[in-house]
């Protein structure tokens, strides 16, 4: 993996020139300009609203767009918490931070995303974005494309999500920009710690941009896991799973930009732009696996439905780990701006490197022996009181006598090198006696996919290390009832000394669990926008072949397919205040690399094999959105619309039973589930959405300074499996609100933020189709201060930041909310900061 640790941060600026390549419109280099000046204005929520929907209005396509200074002044922690309040955007959450985007209720893989016009590989698979390693340091705005051009990407299914970099000629001279921020995680009195720093410098011909972004967030996750079943409508308790996860999180970038601008020349600019960030995650596991089906196989006492119980004997397990993941982005840009004759013309290479990793080194113990009771009337904080076997003295699981400790690894990794060459080109025309543009473009994708799936070690726990020495009097920090009287271990102690014992952790893949992958996709388009009276029509279509090859234990697998992918878009101006937009479009969404690869990952403890399916066909999709748009006084804005998706060829896990001894030999005759990928059928995806902008300035003047936002998205989603059986697409919740209000006057504004999205499929890729997330919601408030008087020439602000106020927990369930399989809670979480900008 590509580090840079903190002490080579001056070298890095010293060597870094960034930036990005502006996407083939150059208007949207202009708005992306006027939304960064807006951030100096003395209404700076009210300004930055308005420049976004200006930007709305003028473009040629259903799309929303944040403006940099709207992601600063709510209380996100990332920028997934920012695009979760656009119309038809949902967060997934991991851990309580927020993560992915289910972009109008799609999985992950439907949503393209791009830096300055240019896709990025998703760094855990090929193809999923992720969002909570993306500082909004360098962000000058975030365009969420709804419906699809020829000139975006054809994998964008359901959205395509561009960040925009900042522009150092958008001020002239020097500027800077920093923020500051301390804080606490309320649920184990964790650190919170933030830096953000931002200069650049331009004259009429030279500029250039650097800048740096550090976080970290200490927390505890606080997490109950249940093996359930209903029998004839009771709950059967199979298995409890106790655990305290210390995590601390951090993440980094670096990078910058720097650009000429010759005068009078046909060169209008060149410029060359790096960006790199990395994504830890340390975490420190305590957990208790308390196993009452196995107790009464064991003893032969009776294993009964209920809620309470009283078990003789139980299996008790103990797993306690140090690991890491970790990802990072590195991404570099050549491009340059051309005049020729009556084309404007762009090019861009760009090389991005991502790297992804996981290592878990557990100290694994099984096979203690207990008895105890419990009690799930409540299923969110289930109870379970332990005592020694046969008596009824309260026994401590850290003390009880286990059979045998294993030392048990598990890691993958994954490192993606991707290529990519991309000319664009447009010119004014003159269709039936109207102006028109045309643009041509064409794109070179080359991929290579290297590493291994989840890969597993067993072997004996040194005896030399006596594990119970590590024990500490500490009692788990829970807001659930610490009804096993749970105590942390000193982990990373524990981990230190394993390695000395052994002489270094590293887990080995076998050659069924490599992942070796090659993928090239050539693209061209061409699209024309033709003006009218009225509003403007652009009709256009992409084509993509794409090659890709993918090496195997048993041989290597290669095809090759090509997608047509027509558009069109009308944009119909009713009156001066009201748009109405209607577009058709398409697209393709490749599988993953790991359900591309042809290899297979085993996991020993669960007996569950997962393989690749080279032979996966692409999703196809086609369908179309309306909206109509009001727009409001300057700041305001109404909007209703509706979209449909067909999608041929879902991707979904299926499974089977398999022998054992196939992947293990010592396994024969036992029955282990084989999950593989393989397409279904008859896809459909829909939804209304509502939305409100509000500003009482242009509505209430009485009440002047007040603001509200809401949106509301009502979705359907189905797809067909191969035996017949119909289930949502995993992402899709019915319902999806946010809302927001805020007061803004002089140099103070507050905001209160909340999010809810009801019931959806996991998008985790389990193999029984029935793991759902329950209904989740988030409050947030944001308080900021502006000094009246600059210091030394700066403006200078003061803020803070709560987020989860109601303390929510997170559950997630198998069928049936009767039957939860895990459930989680995190505390919540303040900040306060001052930034600063000259």
């Amino acid at each position: 993996m590509i580090a840079i640790p903190r002490n080579r941060l001056s070298l890095l600026v010293a060597l870094s020139v960034t930036g990005g390549a502006g996407p083939a419109v150059a208007q949207q280099a202009v708005d992306a300009r006027a939304l960064e000046e807006v951030t100096v204005m003395a209404s700076p929520i009210r300004d930055s609203q308005k420049a976004a929907i200006d930007a709305k209005r003028d473009a040629d396509n259903n799309v929303d767009i944040i403006s940099a200074d709207t992601i600063g002044r709510f209380p996100d922690q990332n920028l997934a918490d920012s695009l979760g309040r656009v119309p038809g955007l949902a967060i997934e959450r991991d851990q309580g931070q927020a993560r992915y985007i289910n972009f109008r209720g799609a999985p992950f893989r439907y949503t393209s995303l791009a830096i300055d016009g240019l896709s990025i590989p998703g760094a855990e698979n090929g193809r999923v974005p992720r969002f909570d390693s993306f500082p909004s340091v360098i962000t000058s705005r975030i365009d969420a494309n709804k419906a699809i051009m020829p000139n975006m990407p054809g994998d964008a299914v359901s959205g395509y999500i561009n960040i925009s970099t900042f522009d150092p000629f958008a001020k002239e001279g020097w500027a800077f920009s920093s923020d500051l921020g301390m804080g606490n995680q309320q649920l184990g009195d964790g650190d919170i710690e933030k830096l953000a720093l931002r200069t650049s410098w331009s004259n009429e011909t030279v500029g250039f941009t650097l800048f740096a972004s550090e976080n970290s967030r200490e927390q505890i996750t606080d997490n109950r896991e249940y093996d359930l079943e209903l029998v004839d409508g009771e709950v059967l308790v199979n298995e409890l799973d106790f655990r305290s996860y210390k995590v601390t999180r951090e993440d980094r970038a670096y990078g910058g930009r720097f650009e000429l601008r010759p005068q009078n020349s046909a060169i209008e600019r060149l410029f060359v732009s790096s960006l790199y960030n990395e994504f830890q995650d340390f975490e420190e596991r305590n957990q208790y696996i308390l196993d009452f089906a196995g107790g009464a196989a064991a003893s032969g006492a009776p294993h009964e439905a209920g809620v309470h119980g009283t078990q003789p004997l139980i299996m008790a397990n103990r797993m306690l780990q140090d690991g890491v993941y970790e990802n990072s982005t590195f991404t570099n840009t050549l491009g340059g701006d051309f005049a020729l004759d009556e084309w404007f013309v762009e090019a861009r290479l760009n090389l991005t490197e991502t790297e992804n990793s996981m290592f878990l080194p557990i100290a694994m113990s099984r096979a203690g022996v207990v008895s105890g009771s419990y009690d799930l009337s409540d299923l969110e904080n289930p109870l379970v009181e332990v005592t020694r076997l046969g008596t009824e003295e309260t026994a401590d699981l850290s003390q009880v006598d286990y059979y045998t400790t294993l030392g048990y690894l598990i890691g993958s990794e994954l490192a993606i090198d991707a290529t990519k060459f991309k000319l664009d080109g447009e010119r004014d025309l003159t269709l039936a006696g109207k102006p028109a543009t045309l643009k041509l473009g064409v794109e070179l994708d080359d991929r290579e996919a290297d590493g291994f799936g989840v890969a597993q070690g067993y072997g004996a726990f040194p005896g030399s290390i006596d594990i119970g020495s590590f024990a500490t009097d500490k009692v788990w920090d829970t807001d659930f009832t610490n009804s096993i009287n749970g105590t942390y271990y000193d982990n990373q102690g524990l981990r230190a000394a394993w390695e000395r014992a052994a002489g270094g952790l590293s887990v080995e893949p076998t050659s069924d669990q490599l992942i070796k992958l090659e993928e090239q996709v050539m693209a061209g388009y061409a699209m024309v926008t033709t003006e009218f009276s009225w509003g403007n029509l652009v009709l256009g279509s992409r084509f993509e072949n794409t090659d890709y090859s993918s090496a195997g234990p048993e041989g290597d697998y290669s095809d090759s397919f090509t997608n047509v992918l027509p558009s069109a878009h009308l944009n119909v101006d009713l009156t001066d205040d009201v748009k109405l937009r209607v577009s058709t479009s398409t697209g393709v969404s490749r599988p993953t690399y790991n359900e591309w690869r042809a290899s297979a990952a085993v996991n020993i403890t669960d007996k569950i094999v997962v393989g690749g399916n080279p032979t996966l066909e692409a999703e196809e999709a086609w369908g179309g959105d309306v909206a109509l748009e009001w727009y409001l006084g300057e700041a305001s804005l109404m909007s209703v619309g509706a979209f449909a998706r067909n999608i041929d060829n879902v991707i979904y896990a299926d499974s089977a039973t398999i022998d054992g001894g196939v992947y293990l030999p010592s396994a024969d005759g036992e029955e282990w589930t084989y999950t593989g990928y393989v397409n279904g059928d008859n896809g459909k995806l829909s939804g209304v959405e509502l939305n409100v902008i509000a500003q009482a300035d242009d509505l209430l003047p009485t009440l002047s300074g007040f603001g509200v936002s809401a949106n509301l998205t009502a979705l359907d989603s189905e797809f067909e499996t191969r035996n017949g059986t119909r289930f949502g697409l995993p992402g899709t919740s019915d319902l999806i609100f946010n809302t927001s209000v805020f007061y803004e006057m002089d140099s103070f504004s507050i905001r209160l933020n909340h999010q809810y999205r009801d019931d959806w499929l996991s998008t985790t890729e389990n193999d029984s189709m029935a793991e759902y997330w329950a209904a989740q919601k988030r409050m947030d408030l944001q308080v900021s201060y502006t000094l009246p008087t600059p210091v030394f020439g700066a403006d200078v602000s003061v803020y803070a930041n709560a987020n989860n106020l109601t303390d929510e927990r997170d559950v997630r369930y198998v069928g049936d909310e009767r039957t939860p399989n895990q459930v989680e809670g995190y505390g919540r979480r303040y900040l306060a900061g001052f930034r600063v900008n000259f």
